[in-house]
């Protein structure tokens, strides 16, 4: 191909996400409703069924475009969080925010800084924008704070933290956490990925920085994803000064936060049942792997979050091994944990069935 095409592109990696039920029936010839999905740290329980309604509702109007601004659910949104409707931006889920803050800041002779086992978005969309990574050390499979500090440099933009981390669901240490916000320099903007703070009993509360104006270089991205079940319609945002906020407004494609997005996140913030439902089944699907993973001798990481890290020996074969047996999970190869899978938190009787796969692929029925 003798297009002039970016040099960028040369050694970007392609992100792999899980793998659709659908998919792996075509491929494998097993009737796709036999099939489990516990790779993509999705909800369990679906949508809010409040959420289904709105959009049920909605699908007459998908003729015309959504409301651009968001009006309504930034009203919403605005309110439950204590903060203005110019603190929000929308994105087509919160992996859109990480590219708008790319647009803003980055460019070649820029870098960016990450931890270890940190979610393979950031380094792409750093490297898309000519950016360089500099990746810090994990400790213990999580985030080392102070010495991500000290790897800020002069040419450093963006610093990406998920709290709860994706993939190894670690959690930072409070105190270390609110001294490291406090520490990152003022024109270096903080990321704080806070995709699945939902699944945390006592989170670090970081929103009144924002409100009060206390770090005008901190953005906090959230998701309807997770705790919402709302992942097929990508929809996420990001909480952070107006000003900034603003600036962000001028790289986010127009409408890209569609009809049904909108009126079923509106939907859910109502939904306090729903939530309610699916932490508790989190918490006990957590401590039901905890606690089969002892049994059976296998390292893990404790999570945090709504799915687990768990050490296999060779990941990729036994991630095959379960799905030919119809249960398909997250090989971590790419992560640079060849040898572990990641396992999203199902029902009680998906998780008592991934059990028996993983038992199974590893001879210890």
């Amino acid at each position: 191909m003798s297009l002039p095409l970016s040099p960028f592109l040369k050694t970007l990696p392609t992100y792999q996400p899980g793998r659709p039920i659908e998919e792996v029936a075509r491929e494998l010839g097993l009737p796709a409703e036999s099939i489990i999905k516990v790779a993509s740290n999705e909800n369990p329980f679906g949508p809010s069924p409040l959420a289904i309604a709105a959009m049920q509702a909605a699908i007459p109007h998908v003729n015309l475009y959504p409301d651009g601004n968001a009006f309504y659910l930034k009203q919403k949104l605005a309110a439950k969080l204590g903060v203005e409707p110019a603190n929000l931006v929308l994105g087509n889920g919160s992996n859109e925010i990480i590219e708008f803050v790319s647009h803003a800041l980055l460019a070649p002779d820029t870098n960016i800084v990450v931890s270890q086992y940190c979610f393979a978005i950031y380094p792409i969309v750093a490297k898309m924008a000519g950016a360089s990574v500099t990746v810090v050390p994990a400790k213990a499979y999580g985030h080392d704070l102070p010495a991500m500090l000290k790897a800020i440099t002069p040419r450093t933009r963006i610093v990406f933290v998920a709290n709860p981390n994706n993939p190894t669901g670690t959690l930072a240490p409070r105190e270390e956490l609110i001294q490291f916000v406090n520490e990152v320099p003022d024109d270096v903007l903080l990321v704080m990925d806070e995709a699945y703070i939902e699944f945390l009993d006592d989170a670090v509360d970081l929103v009144p920085l924002i409100r009060l104006g206390a770090r005008k270089n901190l953005i906090l991205m959230r998701t309807f994803s997770k705790i919402y079940g709302l992942a097929g319609l990508r929809i996420g945002y990001g909480i952070t000064s107006p000003e900034l906020a603003a600036t962000l407004e001028k790289v986010r494609q127009p409408f890209n936060a569609n009809l049904l997005a909108q009126a079923a996140a509106l939907a859910a913030l109502d939904d306090d049942e729903h939530v309610r439902k699916t932490r508790s089944n989190n918490f006990g699907g957590l401590e039901f792997f905890n606690k089969a993973f002892h049994q059976l001798k296998l390292e893990y990481v404790p999570s945090a979050a709504n799915f687990i890290l768990v050490h296999v020996g060779d990941g990729k074969a036994v991630f095959e091994a379960m799905q030919k047996l119809g249960v398909i999970t997250r090989p971590m190869a790419g992560y640079l944990l060849p040898e572990w899978i990641r396992i999203s938190v199902g029902t009680p009787q998906e998780n008592q069935r991934c059990l028996e796969a993983l038992k199974q692929s590893l001879g210890k029925n």
